[in-house]
């Protein structure tokens, strides 16, 4: 019934705005860094050292090191269908706007246009002394080819995403996206890292959450919650649409 209930509200939303977490990239292959299996509980990396702004001015080598882990996983992962449900949603012509928390870019990658990536993410990087911009692509190389990827000038390139230490980006525009919405989707994300859990709290419409664990989002306007795997219920809304 949850997939009827959600698919008669799409019917009636004119502006759908979504915040994601790491929930909807797991079916991809990506580890929740809070799951289980994710970063802060086998401590493969540690994530005081690896995503820490202050450390990785003093020594950036244990970023690159997962960095190199990480884009070793991108090039061999795909949009899940939970991706492709939301572009297929702006394709249809609803004006839908996401906000992500996520640094894969598999919104994108999906064919989604109109996404806000609060936490930055690897397509673009800086040169932190000249501020010489570097595409994924070149740097993708330098992670590979250089322990510690320099620019020309000597300094140490750093990719766009937000470390710990660091403002997250296009907040205003988030909050904006979600004030204007008529419909707003909270899917893999539990709520608990801030500010982008104050993103559905900016909402004033139809609230819908969708994740497999417990979500920290005590909302008069949650009208739908729905604890079940991400992909297979977005499977079952879409045929319903």
């Amino acid at each position: 019934m949850s997939g009827v209930r959600c698919s008669e509200l799409i019917k009636k939303a004119k502006f759908i705005s979504v915040l994601t977490g790491a929930g909807i990239s797991t079916g991809a292959g990506i580890p929740d860094f809070r799951g289980p299996n994710g970063l802060y509980v086998t401590k493969r990396y540690d994530p005081e050292k690896v995503f820490d702004i202050n450390y990785f001015h003093q020594d950036p080598k244990p970023f690159f090191e997962f960095a190199r882990d990480f884009i070793k996983l991108e090039d061999s992962i795909k949009p899940t269908r939970a991706h492709y449900f939301l572009s297929e949603l702006e394709k249809s012509g609803k004006d839908v706007a996401i906000v992500t928390q996520n640094i894969d870019s598999l919104h994108q990658m999906a064919g989604s246009k109109n996404v806000i990536e609060i936490h930055g993410s690897f397509w673009e990087s800086h040169c932190q002394d000249c501020g010489d911009l570097f595409h994924f692509e070149v740097m993708k190389q330098k992670i590979y080819a250089e322990d510690i990827p320099h620019c020309g000038c000597g300094g140490v390139i750093k990719p766009d995403i937000v470390f710990f230490g660091e403002n997250v980006k296009h907040l205003d525009e988030a909050f904006r996206v979600a004030r204007e919405a008529d419909l707003f989707f909270v899917i893999g994300t539990s709520c608990v890292v801030y500010p982008a859990a104050m993103v559905p709290t900016m909402m004033r419409g139809d609230i819908v959450v969708v994740n497999m664990t417990e979500v920290d989002l005590h909302l008069p306007n949650v009208v739908l919650s729905v604890k079940e795997e991400i992909d297979g219920f977005f499977e079952d809304v879409r045929k319903l649409l």
